[in-house]
């Protein structure tokens, strides 16, 4: 059987190691979208198409990133229209309002239609849906609750009011270029009232109620709507109804922003490059740590993080590693599991909904095996600091030996098949049994193993 060579194999690791990283960098840096090829003009008459892009959970850049390059897309595509088919508990302010401009700028009209039945467009979500051409429902939705949320921490009243107010002030004002209720958006945002579909329609706050995105397209047909400041009416009979994949790209960031991925990314990162810096040399755990800590950081881009849970998070990492090198009796080890899971409950700022925590599960789960884990090192540790030396000189102190020599008190011994100038306590003779009880530099110092032998 052939034994690999560590060297061949680190190698090897190496260099593939660093492709990991470069490619990891490049597949999540920021970049320009390409602009698919455009459709023939001639296709573009005789097929027309309304793309439908679906927007889920929460608001974030990336959602941002999804209905802007779509807008673009769909442009040079030559769709007539943009349909966001949404459900959302809301997401980050600085997101939506992004959004918002997006859509008014859009040279193409904009739907929203808020579906499945059972689906929501809260908080942000509600101001997008106003902000579109054309607002619509599915049976069985809702959509309201958007008072502005201390993402922070707990506001003083001042400021409080200061977010309500703009908040306010934005969604009316997109209300009223929409033609829509001006004073049920306001109370949205001041009292967080929300509406069904069948009250949203009633109290002008969407345009009507769709079954499904057939009857959308239908029920938009021939609206008179303002599209980048030109009255336009929707020409969509007949239209057929393209849905939009996104790419892999944006399917990958999506699924490191959850805060789930991202908490377990950023831990298993720092436990990778742990355990490198443990066992130089392994390389795996350091280059699969490191790709997991870039990839955690793209994540923290896009999510609305608390400092402070952060910092006690990498506090306590730090406790359980001084706690290898450092005999305090648990302490380090205890303030360690706490400082984790604290960090853990804060570390993402949840917003309304919570729509940003870690789930409990998740947390209580990692911290009770980074407890374990630790636990288990350090009991390890303490072990091996506690077991008898069985290598180098300091090996010899309590081995047994024989007298080659009269030692009165110096000669020779043979220990462990090797002859040392030896010290004795007392006079010896020769071929006495002798054990080693101290090591003053290459001399040994020997006692009898049985006083009887002594003289």
């Amino acid at each position: 059987m052939r034994i690999a060579d560590p060297r061949r194999t680190r190698s090897v690791l190496r260099p593939a190691g660093a492709l990991i990283l470069i490619a990891c960098v490049f597949a999540f840096a920021p970049q320009g979208g390409m602009a698919p090829a455009s459709v023939p003009a001639q296709d573009a008459r005789t097929r027309a198409t309304v793309d439908v892009i679906h927007v889920d959970g929460a608001i974030t850049p990336i959602t941002l990133q999804q209905v802007e390059r779509q807008i673009d897309a769909s442009v040079a595509q030559g769709a007539r229209a943009l349909v966001i088919v949404m459900d959302t508990p809301g997401g980050l302010e600085s997101a939506m309002r992004s959004i918002v401009q997006v859509i008014l700028a859009s040279p193409i009209p904009v739907i929203t239609y808020v579906s499945p039945p059972g689906a929501r467009a809260a908080s942000a979500g509600l101001f997008i849906v106003t902000a579109s051409h054309v607002a619509a429902m599915a049976p069985s939705t809702n959509l309201g609750a958007a008072s502005p949320v201390a993402m922070g921490g707990t506001m003083d009243s001042t400021l409080a009011r200061k977010a309500m107010s703009d908040a306010a002030a934005l969604i009316e004002g997109l209300a009223q270029a929409r033609g829509r209720n001006v004073e049920w958006n306001g109370r949205a945002v001041r009292e967080a009232i929300s509406a069904g579909a069948t009250e949203a329609v009633q109290l002008r706050i969407v345009d009507f109620i769709a079954d499904d995105l057939d009857d959308l397209v239908r029920m938009a047909d021939g609206r008179t709507v303002t599209v980048a400041g030109v009255e336009t009416t929707l020409d969509l009979a007949g239209a057929e109804l393209r849905e939009i994949t996104p790419s892999f790209r944006l399917r990958v960031l999506s699924f490191i922003a959850n805060p789930n991925v991202a908490y377990l990314l950023l831990t298993l990162g720092f436990y990778g490059l742990l355990f490198e810096l443990q066992s130089p040399g392994a390389i795996l755990p350091g280059v699969v740590g490191a790709i997991f800590l870039i990839l955690g950081a793209v994540a923290l881009q896009m999510l609305p993080v608390n400092a402070a849970g952060l910092a006690l998070i990498v506090l306590a990492l730090a406790f359980f590693v001084l706690e290898l090198k450092v005999q305090s009796h648990g302490v380090l080890a205890t303030g360690g599991v706490l400082a984790f899971a604290i960090g853990s409950l804060i570390l993402f700022q949840p917003g309304r909904g919570n729509v940003f925590r870690v789930s409990w599960p998740v947390i209580i789960g990692t911290t009770a095996a980074t407890a374990a884990f630790f636990t288990f090192a350090i009991g390890k540790a303490l072990a091996a600091q506690k077991r008898r030396v069985t290598t180098g000189p300091e090996a010899l102190v309590g081995a047994t030996g024989e007298a080659l020599t009269d030692l009165a008190p110096r000669g020779q011994i043979r220990v462990h098949g090797e002859i040392w100038q030896a010290e004795a306590v007392g006079r010896l003779a020769a071929g006495t049994t002798v054990e080693v009880v101290q090591l003053r530099g290459l001399t040994l110092v020997v006692a009898p193993r049985s006083r009887e032998n002594a003289e």
